[in-house]
């Protein structure tokens, strides 16, 4: 670009504001009205857009989380547990299962979390090592654990 003075240089603001008015202006694409023609109210509608998405991803963030805590304390309570004690006794077993894939089996696979649960509360100290829950309120559930003792099929 030939500037013919230096005020002309000054002032110029070069190919960079076109683009940068451009990427506002697609943002701002599907809005109607003045919205979308007038760069200076397209920029503050765009900028509270943004603002907004932010926060929407936040928000969702988090409710994934409570909904997965919900489900996993609703599948233990099934079972007379709490969710601390499902927690504290996956740990001390040593299985590595964190909270999306705990909530997604207490929904979807209610028998192998029932299972998880057994295995956790056997450690956490509930049952005792028959399966038999050792608490003297609540429903009493009897799990099996096939061990080498139980081929009888031979």
């Amino acid at each position: 670009m030939v500037f013919l003075t230096v005020w002309r240089c000054i002032r110029s603001r070069g190919p960079d504001e076109y683009w940068r008015k451009r990427r506002m202006f697609r943002l701002a694409a599907h809005y109607i009205g003045r919205r979308r023609n007038c760069y200076s109210i397209a920029v503050r509608n765009v900028h509270r857009a943004l603002a907004f998405a932010t926060q929407a991803r936040q928000q969702r963030k988090f409710d994934e989380r409570q909904l997965q805590e919900s489900r996993l304390a609703s599948g233990a309570a099934q079972h007379n547990a709490s969710l601390f004690q499902l927690r504290e006794g996956l740990d001390r077993s040593g299985a590595q299962l964190n909270r999306v894939v705990l909530a997604d089996l207490a929904i979807w696979e209610p028998r192998s979390f029932e299972a998880l649960l057994a295995l956790g509360l056997a450690k956490f100290g509930k049952l005792d090592h028959f399966g038999m829950d050792k608490s003297p309120t609540g429903q009493n559930i009897t799990y099996h654990f096939f061990t080498r003792d139980d081929d009888d099929l031979d």
